[in-house]
């Protein structure tokens, strides 16, 4: 069996990784990975793969910095060079990047069977461009692997029962990338204080609203501000540093806004497992990403998520997710009332456990 696939970015290498390890315990499957390019990453030189213990890619298309129709369109061309080159029994991607996408269409013309590694997810926010791409992509996948049971029930709800593809619960191949790295994890070289809060931020619909990213960031300076001083007049806890990797796109931004930040640590973006170190060592997350959610529950961590929606319902249903959007009293209030996570967390298995990357070769082997 020769799998083809497709990925763009940093953190699909990261979730790829652990399907590849699998894949390399059975000779009898060959991977060719091919990286699209979508996002420039200087973080990921040869030390990089090294470090993660993640194939190289054996395709470097270069196709990134363009608008979504012309990135696309040229994903879909030099993929398309490539499947016919290698001939795979399967296309497989992950997620919802143009680059899943530009595979999946790929897959469907040239008739090769389809794997989309975390189907069925849904913020059901139609103007995230990541929404389009991954509903486009399960509606042409022969295998659906869907890390939670709320995906598997999304597929349900919009008829694919009635499809020719199979719904498989995986679960998340992020939990078994966190098992893993978990004991690799590196402390970054800045100074830490001994209790801190992780926060990032770069979602679009945060970063290029001035009025949600004002909320946001006004809200961060108070608790950093309070938490400073040592005041408790407001908050229950105290002497919390907030450490924000930054994106150089969102730091002009902010500087274009000419906006007062004085009490937040902020640090150009760190290598993955600098990111497991913070995650693992921070008492509380702070976030608009998806993947980041779902990294601090594996960790044990309360997430205080700034977005509207989330793919993650269950975790906001178990309590240890809360979306609070960009008002400042909203995430004031969370801050306010946020509570530790407990181990019990884990005994209710919403994400596979680790097994992900093994029930994913298992399904295709038998398919």
């Amino acid at each position: 069996m020769k799998i083809l696939t497709i990925l763009g970015a940093r953190p699909q290498f990261i979730k790829a990784g652990t399907v590849s390890r699998e894949i390399a315990k059975h000779k009898e499957i060959e991977e060719i990975i091919v990286h699209t390019g979508q996002h420039y990453d200087a973080n990921m030189s040869d030390i990089f793969f090294e470090e993660m213990q993640i194939p190289k890619p054996d395709y470097f298309l270069g196709i990134g910095g363009k608008s979504h129709g012309a990135m696309t369109g040229q994903m879909i061309e030099k993929i398309e060079e490539v499947a016919l080159k290698e001939k795979p029994d399967w296309i497989m991607v992950y997620g919802d990047t143009n680059s899943t996408l530009a595979g999946a269409l790929v897959a469907a013309k040239l008739h090769i069977k389809l794997a989309h590694i975390e189907a069925g997810l849904r913020s059901f926010n139609m103007n995230m461009p990541e929404e389009v791409n991954r509903i486009l992509t399960d509606r042409v996948s022969n295998i659906l692997f869907c890390p939670t049971d709320a995906a598997v029930q999304n597929l349900k709800n919009e008829g694919y029962d009635n499809f020719r593809c199979k719904v498989v619960k995986s679960g998340d191949v992020m939990q078994d990338g966190a098992l893993f790295y978990k004991n690799l994890a590196v402390k970054p070289s800045f100074d830490i204080k001994d209790d801190f809060i992780l926060c990032t931020i770069h979602r679009a619909e945060n970063t290029d609203d001035e009025i949600r990213l004002r909320g946001i960031f006004e809200a961060l300076e108070e608790i950093a501000k309070v938490a400073n001083s040592g005041c408790e007049a407001n908050f229950p806890r105290k002497e919390k540093q907030i450490i924000l990797p930054l994106h150089p796109r969102t730091k002009n931004i902010l500087n274009n806004l000419k906006l007062n930040i004085q009490n937040l640590t902020l640090i150009d973006p760190v290598g993955y497992l600098e990111m497991v170190w913070l995650i693992d060592n921070c008492s509380l997350v702070m976030t608009d990403s998806g993947g980041l959610q779902k990294e601090a529950y594996f960790f044990e961590k309360p997430c205080i998520t700034l977005r509207d929606e989330t793919e993650w319902v269950e975790l906001v249903e178990v309590g240890a997710n809360t979306l609070v959007g960009a008002d400042k009293d909203k995430i004031l209030d969370a801050y306010k009332t946020h509570k530790p996570l407990s181990t019990n967390y884990q005994s209710l298995n919403l994400y596979g456990g680790g097994k992900a990357s093994e029930n994913i070769i298992k399904e295709l082997l038998e398919y």
